[in-house]
């Protein structure tokens, strides 16, 4: 056997073994589960609460393609972000880092699921919701991802739209249109976003820092950081009262949002106001913790009191 045949003979061996670690768990990792239940999630809630009433299969289709959308983008994410994924510590034992699967299988991945659930959206539900779906891979995957998470500190700021899009497209799914409600779902995310991410990008600095990702902390300063989600939370609280406001969120929600809301700002502060380093990143968890508590007790409320109503008026004949 030639130095050729050995060397083509043995990459062929370790091909067969860097496929042959990856398994279904490792290829369901790539799609970002947890994320991805929170996309489910807001998307189902918008179209749970949109007005009148969507075929049940197809509503089930609607919600399988956002989920599928959200994880391709996930995919997709991943694929780009191997690099920096390799260096900090929270990321590094992800598929591609720990040699589990090809970056071009990812690769290749993520655009068939993108595609499929678009595709599968637009031709089953309609064009609007697949559009929306369509924008937010693109706007996860290209426009922050591949732009904004690497060049400015504002990334999570502007990239933040692409985590609030789905309750649109949930909306969209059900009725067709866009209307000021499902605006005022995407507003709560997207203000909500920033300060919990730069909550937790108070304490995991030092990955940033690692990768060379210019996230706010490692920009401006942890005292800029902090006086920002302050800002953000005073931003959130009332918006997140605006279901109420309007209409479509009932008392429990009204009532929960405000008490919520104003809990937010006083973590926000307590962060703001600690005294030194190892308080401010005790504040810091404390917010993170919360903000994920926030977000999802508005929408469970928010799906609880539709879905109550809706079973008491078939009920009522």
């Amino acid at each position: 056997m030639t130095l050729v045949e050995k060397n083509n003979r043995a990459g062929a061996q370790g091909a067969e073994c860097y496929l042959s670690e990856a398994g279904a768990r490792d290829y369901i990792a790539l799609l970002k589960p947890r994320v991805m239940s929170l996309v489910v999630f807001t998307g189902f809630v918008g179209l749970i609460v949109a007005p009148g009433h969507m075929n049940p299969v197809l509503a089930a289709i609607a919600i399988l393609c956002i989920a599928i959308g959200g994880g391709a983008s996930g995919a997709l994410n991943m694929w780009y972000d191997a690099d920096i994924d390799r260096i900090m510590k929270r990321t590094k034992k992800r598929p591609i880092p720990a040699g589990l699967v090809r970056e071009e299988t990812v690769l290749a991945y993520g655009i068939v699921l993108s595609v499929f659930s678009v595709m599968t959206l637009g031709l089953l539900v309609n064009w609007l919701a697949a559009a929306l779906l369509a924008f937010t891979i693109f706007f996860y995957s290209v426009v922050y991802t591949m732009w904004l998470k690497r060049s400015t500190p504002q990334n999570i700021v502007i990239g933040g739209a692409a985590g609030a899009f789905p309750p649109m497209i949930g909306w969209a799914a059900a009725t067709g249109t866009i209307s000021l409600e499902s605006i005022v779902l995407f507003l709560i995310i997207f203000l909500w976003t920033p300060p919990h991410f730069w909550a937790l990008s108070l304490f995991t600095k030092g990955d940033y820092e690692a990768a060379k990702v210019p996230m706010m902390p490692n920009v401006k300063g942890e005292k800029s950081t902090r006086l920002q989600i302050v800002v953000y939370s005073m931003l959130v609280a009332p918006v997140g009262v605006l279901p109420w406001v309007l209409g479509f969120g009932g008392t429990v929600y009204g009532v929960l949002s405000a008490l919520l809301g104003a809990i937010f700002v006083l973590r926000a502060l307590q962060l703001w106001m600690a005294p030194e380093h190892e308080a401010q990143m005790r504040a810091a968890r404390a917010l993170f913790r919360f903000s994920l508590v926030y977000l999802s007790a508005l929408f469970m409320v928010l799906l609880l009191e539709v879905l109550v109503a809706k079973i008491l008026s078939v009920i009522g004949g």
